[in-house]
């Protein structure tokens, strides 16, 4: 690890009309490391990772990742979001588009690869997701499992240096969960710099580095993973443990 943060995100205020969704957010991400990011509904998790990869914008404070700033004027967004990746809650992926052609894609056009070479790619990460038999398939043959690990390797294919999660479990049947964390799992033990959305508290505690705690759109605890879930350090983030862990 380097001692500069792949992510600093300094003072971030972001709000909709009159409604404060980020009010005064700081937070520093190091290379390799897992940070979960959780919280009750509405407390601004997914606006704070969807403005570090700039598909929100923010009205204040500054985002830094590998050294760019995103909300300048002239940063280039889609280099950007090729370095740091992002899985969304309903796959985004496709339809039209088989399995291959969907991780094939963004190399082509952002990376500029030959297509020979990104379908290569894509083949040897659908490997690693357990889906090298579905190239050929369109998503809406695949489970929803099946969907969110295209949408893994889709967002590996670039080579990020970093990938951010939106609650990727949040739309799968229970089942299908395990499938979908056991590849994250992977992820973050081949060093991977992973934030990520979740409220999968098994996850979070086995996984990751640190856990972020958010309400009412402030980081409201900054802690290592164990010592969060043992000794908390606000009531707020006591109260949210004691019914996740309940449910």
């Amino acid at each position: 690890m380097t001692d500069q943060p792949i992510i600093a995100i300094r003072d971030l205020h972001k709000s909709y009309g009159p409604a404060k969704v980020l009010r005064g957010c700081s937070l520093s991400i190091a290379r390799g490391e897992v940070v979960v990011v959780c919280g009750p509904s509405g407390s601004g998790k997914s606006t704070l990772i969807k403005c570090i990869n700039g598909l929100e914008g923010y009205q204040s404070g500054s985002i830094l990742v590998d050294g760019i700033e995103v909300g300048a004027k002239g940063s280039d967004l889609p280099k950007l979001r090729a370095r740091i990746g992002m899985v969304f809650q309903h796959f985004e992926l496709y339809p039209h588009m088989s399995v291959l052609n969907n991780i094939a894609l963004a190399q082509v056009h952002v990376l500029k690869r030959t297509r020979a070479v990104a379908h290569e790619r894509a083949r040897e990460l659908l490997t690693r997701v357990g889906l090298q038999d579905k190239a050929d398939t369109i998503p809406a043959d695949l489970s929803g499992g099946q969907q969110q690990r295209v949408a893994i390797a889709r967002a590996l294919a670039l080579d990020p240096q970093a990938i951010l999660f939106d609650e990727p479990t949040s739309a799968l049947d229970p089942e299908m969960i395990h499938e979908v964390l056991q590849v994250m799992t992977e992820l973050a033990s081949s060093g991977m710099t992973m934030v990520v959305v979740t409220h999968e508290m098994g996850f979070a505690r086995s996984v990751a580095d640190r856990i972020v705690f958010m309400d009412a759109g402030e980081i409201v605890e900054d802690s290592p993973s164990e010592e969060f879930f043992s000794v908390p350090k606000t009531p707020r983030a006591t109260e949210f443990l004691s019914k996740i862990l309940a449910h």
